[in-house]
């Protein structure tokens, strides 16, 4: 069995990644901050849950120590909780957007890399965005030349930095970020545009489910590695 961690998976790309893993016989851990949520939406797939606040250092370590004591590793972590950060650009905005996109990959991939070590073929899949990519963002053929999301543009950036350091810092692990293409759900409502969740969630299955030679330190959507 796969012992899989996904954050921010009570909806959306997460939840759907979630369930995508599990038609694959992984043991999917949905973590959520909201404990009615994340329960309710474990409960309709057959996943677990674990109440999991990626800005939250006490969360993060309670919901690492509870994977730990029922299956002692982890062999996928999906970094998927994310927050827009639109509306004003100010010091409190910038700092919940960098909080949750890029400080919380570090803080729940700390917390997870004892138990990641423990896995013959650890993978990790962070979910970024291109909307962080100097190549799309000055690209006026791309989507995200349009996008007015400072915030959460330069955290998606800093967020696909963070991979590559992680991959090259901790080389039997595999890093890598996805761009799982632009999606509707609740965090994009505002702009009407997207495809379904499911669609989007095959791209995060396809760099979790890599084998054990599979790439490293890598930037990639559903067609490949992207330039950023």
């Amino acid at each position: 069995m796969t012992v899989t961690l996904i954050t921010g998976a009570n909806k959306g790309i997460g939840f759907e990644t979630a369930r995508q893993l599990l038609e694959l016989d992984h043991v999917v851990y949905i973590g959520a901050r909201d404990v009615e949520r994340g329960q309710k939406a474990a409960a309709e797939i057959g996943a677990r849950f674990v109440q999991l606040d990626v800005t939250d250092d006490a969360s993060v370590s309670r919901a690492l120590a509870t994977i730990d004591s029922a299956e002692g590793r982890l062999d996928v972590l999906v970094n998927n909780a994310g927050i827009l950060g639109g509306g004003a650009v100010d010091g409190p905005t910038a700092l919940r957007a960098f909080d949750t996109n890029a400080v919380g990959i570090v803080r729940v991939t700390e917390a997870a890399l004892p138990l990641l070590r423990n896995s013959s073929n650890a993978t990790v899949v962070n979910v970024s965005s291109s909307a962080g990519s100097f190549w799309a963002v000055t690209n006026p053929d791309r989507p995200e030349f349009g996008l007015p999301l400072a915030l959460y543009s330069a955290s998606k950036a800093a967020a696909t930095m963070l991979t590559v350091q992680y991959a090259k810092s901790q080389p039997g692990i595999k890093f890598n970020a996805v761009e799982p293409g632009t999606t509707a759900t609740d965090m994009t409502a505002a702009f009407g545009i997207g495809r379904t969740p499911q669609e989007s969630a095959g791209v995060v299955v396809r760099l979790a489910t890599l084998d054990t030679d599979g790439p490293t330190g890598t930037f990639q959507d559903e067609n490949g590695e992207l330039p950023w």
